[in-house]
């Protein structure tokens, strides 16, 4: 029999929980009832979870609840948090992979806190410097990966190859049959352009790309990411964020914008009618809760990061990320790729 995906749920983390997490464990159930070889390692209030499994449909041989006495707040501090989170859902949800009993970790909680408590419970890969943050965005073509949204602010050449290296196996382990396609993001497409610490990294990822890990397609503009020509974007976590908020931003406009052309008169509302379908798959391409979930790379152990405010459907989704994750073997992939930075000697 092959081992069961064991998912850790911080089942109190972020906006409405445990309700929406809950929900979520749910509606992954109910879309992959066909298969068993899931499992969900609950962590929070016994009492709250139990009130909100009983209107659930999933089974209680997929799932145990851990009962833990404490929440890390949204206003928490990292270095608080680290000192009194020990009982929390938070922290005991990732302590779970030191005692062999998850294989991944999953929170809507205070990102901060839990990128320090991930750091500091699973530790970093032998060899890797820095850990990132790396997330989906969608484009013409499929799905991007970009890294760093902010994890590290100020990064060298030899964190930018790290992050290319782990951002490739993430996205072998997530799209199998489709080839990795690196870019450093720049300021322009030209060699000679960008910073000395993207020139550096540049001429390494032009060498290593010969291992085969992925395609190095050089330098790529902010505006050429949608069009899917790479699908893995690197960058800085200064960068990275800004970049993330900034594509936000506009997503957020654009459809805002859209709504208001619609509700301006009685033509521009009779011309829904004839558009329904259009405005409904435009609405789907573009919806957040489809991307949502960021993961840590580089640490001994996965963790995916849920949105706070996200429902329980973009939690599903987050819940569908760890699964894929874990069974593209994403821990593998990256230490194969990063024993080729060892061979290079990076």
């Amino acid at each position: 029999m092959n081992k069961k995906i064991c998912i850790a749920i911080d089942a109190m983390g972020g906006e409405n929980a445990p309700y929406k997490n809950i929900k979520g464990i749910d509606l992954f159930y109910k879309k992959n009832k066909g298969n068993k070889d899931f499992f969900f390692n609950i962590f929070g209030n016994e009492e709250k979870v139990t009130s909100e499994l009983k209107n659930c449909s999933i089974p209680s041989e997929y799932y145990k609840i851990n009962h833990t006495s404490s929440v890390v707040s949204d206003n928490e501090t990292p270095l608080t948090a680290v000192k009194t989170s020990k009982n929390s859902s938070m922290w005991n949800s990732v302590y779970s992979q030191v005692k062999s009993e998850s294989d991944i970790s999953l929170s809507a909680g205070n990102t901060g806190v839990l990128l320090v408590i991930s750091r500091m419970i699973l530790k970093t890969i032998n060899g890797v410097s820095k850990p990132a943050l790396a997330g989906l965005w969608p484009n013409f073509k499929g799905m991007n990966i970009v890294l760093d949204l902010g994890a590290n602010i100020e990064c060298d050449e030899k964190n930018l190859i790290e992050f290319s290296e782990m951002g490739a196996a993430l996205h072998k382990s997530l799209f199998p049959n489709e080839k990795t396609k690196v870019s450093l993001l720049n300021v322009g497409s030209e060699e000679i352009k960008g910073t000395e610490t993207i020139k550096k990294a540049f001429i390494k990822l032009k060498e290593i790309s010969n291992n085969e890990d992925f395609e190095f397609k050089g330098y790529i503009e902010g505006n050429k990411i949608p069009d899917g020509d790479s699908n893995v974007i690197v960058t800085d976590g200064f960068t990275g964020n800004i970049a993330l908020k900034t594509a936000e931003g506009t997503a957020k406009f654009i459809t805002d914008n859209l709504k208001l052309s619609l509700k301006e008169n009685f033509f521009s509302k009779f011309s829904i009618i004839f558009s329904y379908f259009s405005l409904k798959k435009f609405k789907e391409k573009l919806d957040p809760r489809k991307f949502n979930g960021a993961i840590f790379l580089g640490l001994n152990g996965p963790v995916v990061k849920s949105h706070g405010s996200t429902d329980s459907i973009g939690f599903y989704h987050s819940i569908n990320l760890c699964y894929k994750i874990v069974k593209g073997n994403l821990m593998s992939q990256i230490k194969d790729n990063l024993n080729h930075l060892n061979d290079n000697k990076i």
